[in-house]
């Protein structure tokens, strides 16, 4: 019995608690659970996005029963008494009687009765057109047991969604890498490049150095800081695991060791440049970039400046233009972590066809060793020139707003290297993320290739260019894709004051490289770092971008022209905004300037 009675009263303290959480959420239904703002991956799973949710005081009529013991008399027929005859049946004689009787009625009500429910807001849209946005959130509500989280899509507020829409406890990483072998290597390959996102049980993003990498090899080894070693060939699995999450990733250091040994034999195309000097970057333009954008903020007229200085003397030889502003942000405001900011600060651009993609690293992190940022895609057939810079506002209407998103992709968190060697194909984009302060080491470059359609790599390779040995290495801090299986790289010889033309070729995972051009000069004096490079298909010339300046110098790939020899300048007043990229597709050529973040084409530079 005294077991009975205390399972009584746990029923009645388990009831009596419950019925306090009941209290306890009808007191505070207006209220959020708050987390610290994270990146949300979303998963293959489509759901419905609300405006809002939310837990309000209804009126119901509630349908009630009850019964209740109904008296009620019925009339039954007694027998009174029979008369009998001779030879004849009796007759018998009847009375009628009234009986007292008692049944049970149930009857029916109905009452008003107040209580609180969930209510979502307006239908906006399905969770499927996010997949390959900049999705955020800090807060969610806990409906029939199910996390509803409030999402900033591109770093604009939108609505509530069910956590299901997010890849919970997912890994995603590329699944082959490609290491050259590479016995000067000092630092190795940094497994942490390999991965796309891992995300926890509710579909946040983990952080990288949360991720357990193990590395299962007879050859290779990972260190305590997750670093594989290129020195020696061998093949190798590495595992990534951060809760139930898990994937892995095959790795193989390639056999031959003297692959990518070359020579730099090009004589040098001499110029007879005048002495010409440009600003430090230290001078240039410092606007900071925001995580907000008013009316005010948005640009609405565009940029054209004209060359107020050419080798030739033309003072208007060629202007560039806008053509696009780029969205201010693409992250909530507060995103303070990088990997939760999708900075303005574009670095290099890339168009093929109508296609650009740009790679964006929030100001500073482009000098860091292992710089990491987003890259963007755009759809340009469908981008007007001033509204994308209110993305991440709400003066757009929603509609309108989500025509945009649905031609922007944002890739996960990535390593860019300097931001600036970026080119693309139909497919793919590709980023050879090197370390603009390496000093022109013999590490290994790792050339990156991100799928157009998911905006996720699904590749990465390491080459190194050596001229004759180790000792005199070749890192390229600006290169332009040609194709899926060649790059065309700058080299800067400061010793030799000379820049030196590489191209680049793919066969498989392995790499040839070789020197196809050489101009005899510093071209700017004062050692200003290069801002981009490109190939332009159409006129077989180079661009090389410095703060201010242009230089056009023929490539002599197909014939057209003197490779390596000086063909024109242009010096652009631009306010001191820096050149951040080239770009070119066909005849078209493209530069991109910061502070505000544009995208301008160059007119008349043929000519």
């Amino acid at each position: 019995m005294r077991r009975f009675a205390l399972g009584m009263m746990t029923s009645a303290a388990l009831m009596a608690g419950l019925a306090s959480q009941v209290q306890a959420s009808s007191k505070d239904y207006s209220k959020s659970t708050k987390t610290d703002l994270v990146t949300k991956i979303m998963g293959n799973k489509s759901y419905q996005v609300y405006s809002s949710l939310k837990l309000e005081e209804v009126t119901k009529k509630v349908k009630t029963k009850t019964k209740e013991k109904k008296k009620y008399t019925v009339k039954k027929r007694k027998k009174k008494y029979t008369v009998k005859k001779k030879s004849k049946k009796g007759k018998t004689k009847y009375k009628t009687v009234k009986q007292v009787k008692y049944k049970w009625v149930t009857k029916t009500a109905y009452k008003n009765v107040k209580k609180k429910e969930w209510k979502f807001g307006k239908k906006l849209t399905a969770s499927a057109d996010f997949r390959y946005a900049h999705v955020q959130s800090k807060s969610y509500k806990v409906k029939d047991g199910k996390r509803y989280y409030y999402i900033y899509v591109d770093g604009r507020p939108v609505g509530y969604v069910n956590e299901k829409a997010f890849a919970l406890s997912k890994a995603n990483v590329v699944s082959q890498v490609s290491l050259v072998n590479n016995p000067s290597d000092s630092v190795g390959f940094n497994a942490k490049d390999a991965i796309n996102y891992v995300t926890d049980q509710h579909g946040s993003l983990v952080d990288n150095d949360s991720v357990e990498i193990s590395c299962k090899s007879a050859e290779l080894n990972i260190s305590d800081t997750g670093y594989v070693s290129s020195r020696k060939a061998g093949t190798a699995v590495l595992t990534f695991k951060y809760g139930k999450a898990k994937a892995t990733s095959k790795l193989t250091v390639r056999g031959d060791a003297k692959e990518g040994i070359s020579s730099a034999d090009v004589t040098p195309v001499k110029t007879d440049l005048p002495e010409i000097e440009t600003w430090s970057a230290n001078d240039g333009a410092r606007l900071s970039s925001s995580s907000t954008i008013t009316s005010k903020d948005a640009v609405s007229s565009s940029h054209k400046y004209w060359a107020t200085k050419t080798m030739s003397g033309n003072a208007k030889g060629a202007d560039i233009e806008t053509i696009f502003y780029h969205p201010a942000v693409l992250s909530a405001p507060g995103s303070s972590n990088l990997e939760a900011k999708v900075s303005s600060a574009v670095q290099g651009i890339d168009f093929y066809d109508n296609d650009l993609v740009t790679s964006n690293l929030d100001l500073g992190q482009a000098d860091n060793w292992e710089a990491r940022g987003h890259m963007v895609y755009y759809n340009m057939r469908k981008v007007k020139k001033y509204n994308w810079q209110l993305i991440p506002s709400k003066m757009l209407s929603f509609n309108t707003w989500l025509s945009y998103i649905k031609n922007i992709k944002v890739s996960p968190y990535m390593k860019l290297g300097h931001g600036q060697s970026v080119g693309s194909t139909k497919k793919y984009v590709y980023v050879l993320a090197n370390w603009n302060r390496s000093n022109n080491w013999s590490n290994s470059q790792e050339l990156i290739r991100v799928k157009k359609s998911t905006m996720e790599i699904d590749k990465i390779w390491t080459f190194k260019v050596w001229n004759g040995s180790a000792k005199y290495p070749r890192i390229f801090l600006n290169a332009d894709v040609i194709d899926d299986n060649t790059l065309l790289a700058l080299f800067h010889n400061a010793s030799k004051h000379r820049y030196e033309y590489w191209k680049i070729s793919r066969s498989g995972d392995s790499f040839k490289a070789k020197e196809v051009g050489a101009t005899g000069s510093d071209l700017i004096s004062n050692s200003a770092e290069v801002q981009g490079f490109v190939w332009n298909s159409a006129y077989d010339v180079y661009y090389i971008a410095f703060n201010d300046y242009l230089f056009k110098i023929g490539a002599g790939l197909d014939g057209k022209t003197d490779a390596g020899k000086l063909l024109n300048y242009y010096k652009f007043d631009t306010g001191r905004r820096e050149f951040e990229g080239l770009s070119s597709y066909g005849p078209e050529l493209y530069v991109n300037l910061n502070h505000p973040t544009e995208t301008l084409k160059v007119n008349h530079i043929t000519k």
